[in-house]
Formats: structure tokens, sequence, C-alpha cells
């Protein structure tokens, strides 16, 4: 992915710790949209959209700062797949998005096409659907949610020309399932690559500002011989992100210091793209900076082959012990637990707070 890795040199940029190993879409999503992370949760709770989210009457997520500021017709979400996987339908509607474009049902993402004998849906007829949209509003301040589907599994060798089997693989130790796989997946990547800087390159083109968050969710459960190991876990659950900003941004071409933004989790992606923005904050938002400056990464045990602590990484990717925490770790990880829990299973104290509030 050339392109990808040319665009994280030259914007804010690094490696997301998912919670996820070949699944678990929608908990990255939920953590993003929420601030919330899995890791402050007991293990039981494995999927928020699912066993959380349904029965929440108050769920507050960032996109209802543009429903605030543009009115609640501003956020709308585009997903190429089905709309009532992991009841995204309903959680979206709850969330405060006002149109939820999907493959099934009204309103339809229209002209989705896959590349060959793909399953799924390319992200380049994904990428020119969304921008058809944008370009026919042009004037509208707005929050979209994207969730692409190309590179979801099965991998089953779709692409007619690809130049990752047979002399581009130089993989060892592996077995004909897994290499093919990872083959196929290595070129869905390639086609996501050259798609992702065609899509930014047309944002370019568009005379209002406008930044992206693209992260990858989790990386495909293909590499079996590295999940065999545990000193492979971390690695297995990094993933590429950048945040991006078009030529009509004020923010176009800026890149925060590398060593605060070369590892995180998806619950700071908001506070990072605030900053990155130099843009004003809530209190929410300004707490999740000094969390991310304290704790870079943050994600379920499982993310270690550890059953038995939260996953815990520093700036320089290392993974930090529960209990080699500083006085000052200790003491905002316990705040945000305290946060984390009015919200979803206490009073709800912060709800008659300025807490989600973005100042003047």
């Amino acid at each position: 992915m050339p392109n990808i890795r040319a665009i994280k040199s030259t914007t804010t940029s690094g490696l997301m710790l998912s919670p996820g190993y070949g699944g678990g879409t929608a908990n990255i999503e939920y953590q993003a949209l929420t601030g919330l992370s899995l890791s402050n949760f007991d293990p039981s709770l494995t999927v928020p959209y699912q066993q959380l989210v349904p029965k929440q009457t108050w769920t507050p997520t960032f996109n209802q700062i543009w429903n605030r500021a543009y009115g609640t017709s501003s956020s709308l979400a585009f997903h190429a797949y089905l709309r009532t996987m992991y009841f995204r339908d309903t959680n979206y509607q709850k969330f405060g998005f006002s149109k939820f474009y999907a493959v099934d049902k009204k309103p339809l993402l229209k002209n989705l096409s896959p590349i060959d004998s793909a399953e799924q849906a390319s992200d380049s007829s994904f990428y020119t659907a969304v921008l058809n949209y944008v370009s026919a509003n042009p004037d509208s301040s707005q929050f979209l949610q994207l969730v692409t589907m190309q590179n979801h599994m099965p991998y089953n060798d779709w692409y007619a020309d690809n130049q990752f089997k047979e002399a581009g693989d130089t993989s060892t130790n592996i077995n004909e399932g897994d290499r093919m796989a990872i083959e196929t997946y290595a070129k869905g990547v390639n086609y996501t690559d050259q798609a992702t800087a065609d899509f930014l390159n047309q944002l370019n083109g568009i005379n209002r500002p406008i930044t992206v968050i693209f992260y990858g969710d989790h990386l495909p459960g293909i590499y079996s011989a590295a999940n065999a190991h545990k000193k492979y876990q971390i690695d297995l659950h990094e993933t590429d992100y950048f945040i991006w900003s078009n030529t009509a941004s004020a923010s176009a071409s800026t890149k925060l210091d590398e060593a605060a933004s070369a590892y995180t989790s998806s619950n700071y992606f908001m506070a990072q793209a605030a900053q990155h923005l130099n843009a004003k904050v809530s209190p929410y938002l300004a707490f999740l900076t000094d969390m991310h400056a304290a704790i870079p990464a943050m994600s379920v045990p499982a993310s270690a082959g550890d059953s038995n602590q939260p996953v815990y990484l520093d700036a320089e990717g290392n993974r930090i012990l529960q209990k080699n925490l500083s006085a000052q770790q200790k003491e905002l990880l316990h705040d945000y637990q305290l946060i984390q829990y009015d919200l979803t299973a206490g009073k709800q104290y912060l709800k008659n707070t300025d807490f989600m509030t973005v100042m003047k």
C-alpha cells in the first residue's frame, strides 16, 4: 500500500491498537463514535452494539456535536453491506444519524460493484457513491460515518491479476489455505490503496474544508502461524490509521508530533482529530486528549493473549502492565472508568452538565 504509506508520512498517522483480530468491526466503531473503551467494561460485555446500546436511553456520540451546531440532518452513515448487521440500523438512529445508506432497503446505496469475482463491493465504487452524495450537497457541514466491505473475509482468490501470487509471495512455513487467503487479501489492500488515494485527490478538488479519519478496524484472521505464538498477539491487533485534511482546510498538511500519534486506539480518534484541526473541544474531548497522552493505546485482554488484564501501550508501543502505571496514569484511568460507568450503567449525572458540550 505505497499510497497510504506516503499519505501517512505527510499527515497525522500511526498504528491503532484494535480489540479485534479476525472480527469485531462494530466494537472498534463503537469506541470511535463514543470515546469509550472496551477495556473499561467487564469482559462479559463483548459487543456493546448488541448488549448495551439497545438498552440505553441516552447515548452521547461525537456526531451529535454536528447535530447541535448544524441541525439533526447533519449526521449520515454509509455502509457497503446490510443495515441490520450489529443492529446498526437502530443504533445509528439512537446515535442521531438522520439517514443510513446501505445495500438493502431505503435509503439505498446505489451503483456498488465488486472487482472481478469478489463477493463484496469495491472500495472504489463505494467511494464514488459517497462522493456523489457530497457533490450533491455542496453547502452542508456534515459528519459522515463510512464502513467499507471490499476486504472482508473470505479470501478465495478473487482477483484475475494478482502480482502477489507465486513470484510475489515469499511467505514460508504456512499452509496453502493461509497462503491463498494472504495473497488475495494483499491484492485487495493494493486495490484499496489506489482507491483511497483517488478518493482523497477528489476531496482535494472540493472547495470546502474536509477532514478524514481513516483506519483499519482489525486484521483478518488469516495469520494462523503468527497467531499460534503469544509474542505476536499485539502485532496482530495493530492496524494503520491516519487523519488527513484537504487543501481547502486550514489543517491541510498538518502532522501532529509522531511521538504523540505513533500509537493510539479508536476511542481517542476524535480527540486526536480535534488536535489535528486545532478545534475547540468539549470537556470530554479535553479529558480524552489528556488520557491519550498518559496511556497512548488501550484494549481488551485478548489483545495480548492474557485473560487477566487490559492491554495498555506506551508511546513506543511497548506494553505497560497495570501494576506499573504511574500515579497520574492510575488517577486518569480511574476517572475514565467513572465517566464510562456514569454514561453506560450509572445514573448519568453527566447528562445534566456541559461535559459533552463544545466550548465557545
